[in-house]
């Protein structure tokens, strides 16, 4: 029997949600056997919690096939997750407590497309509203947000949203080829923007993956470009600027992403060679 079910106090409510989510992982329907088998579970007790899964209508049995698939019910809770917009809900209070450790302002945001949308804004006291409130649509490659994002995709998913990615610029006055910035992205383990979204501020932004290792979101902390300008005879944001304002947040960052993914399911991963501060999300380093 997996080890999983030997952590809880209830072994049958672990067994019931793992055929659940082994059901939602199958291409199709699939038999009692498959999965017993792949759950290393009793044949007897695979079926009597298939049959209670069917009388309440989280499984279908379709008895031509003698096989199984999710019921309706499942489908219910599926969608009421998404009314009750997890993301938002899991993250507002971490991003409150960020905000409130870096006064700087704290966005989450997801990918759609070309385009990141803002689902999520904590914004520090006394700083000027930002142009990236809740619900705001921006250009991916312009936002450190979507930058992160799209630097865990396969080189084959960005081509199949971007068709020329070289084409496409870092910046609005031209900059780097989008492939390279990104692979620059990857390298450190986090993306950046300066003056890219509001004039005057710059961003650092980590991904927040899932159980999958999949960045759902990206978690980003935006500061004055003088707040990060604090070494004499450095009046303007630069390259230098945003090494400093990565050094400052980073950390915070880090592990504000970890407990957004906990929140999601993810077991924390400790860095053995540090005191405790998370490893950087998977998906920062995805190819």
């Amino acid at each position: 029997m997996p080890a999983a079910y030997s952590r809880v106090q209830v072994p049958a409510a672990a067994q019931v949600l793992a055929i659940l989510r082994y059901l939602g992982q199958q291409a199709g329907p699939v038999s009692a056997s498959a999965v017993a088998r792949d759950l290393s579970l009793p044949r007897s007790t695979t079926y009597h919690l298939l049959a209670a899964l069917v009388s309440d209508g989280f499984a279908v049995h379709l008895p031509e096939e003698r096989r199984y698939a999710l019921g309706a019910t499942a489908h219910e809770l599926g969608t009421g997750y998404s009314r009750q917009a997890p993301l938002q809900r899991i993250a507002r209070f971490p991003l409150r407590r960020l905000v409130a450790r870096t006064r700087f302002t704290a966005h989450l945001a997801v990918l759609q497309g070309t385009d990141v949308i803002y689902v999520l804004e904590e914004r520090a006291p006394h700083q000027q509203p930002l142009v990236t409130d809740a619900g705001i649509r921006l250009p991916a490659h312009r936002t450190a947000s979507g930058r992160v994002l799209l630097a865990g995709m396969t080189g084959a998913q960005l081509r199949a949203l971007y068709p020329d990615p070289g084409a496409v610029r870092s910046s609005r006055s031209g900059g780097t080829a989008l492939p390279g910035l990104l692979e620059e992205v990857r390298g450190r383990g986090y993306a950046w923007e300066e003056n890219e979204v509001t004039e005057g501020f710059s961003s650092v932004a980590v991904p927040v993956p899932d159980r999958t290792g999949h960045a759902v979101a990206a978690l980003t902390l935006t500061a004055p470009n003088r707040a990060q300008n604090r070494a004499p005879g450095i009046e303007a944001a630069s390259a230098r600027g945003i090494d400093a304002l990565a050094a400052q947040v980073l950390p915070g960052l880090l592990r504000c992403a970890a407990e957004l993914s906990r929140r999601l399911g993810v077991r924390p991963q400790l860095d053995p060679q540090a005191s405790g501060t998370p490893d950087i999300p998977p998906g920062a380093a995805a190819p």
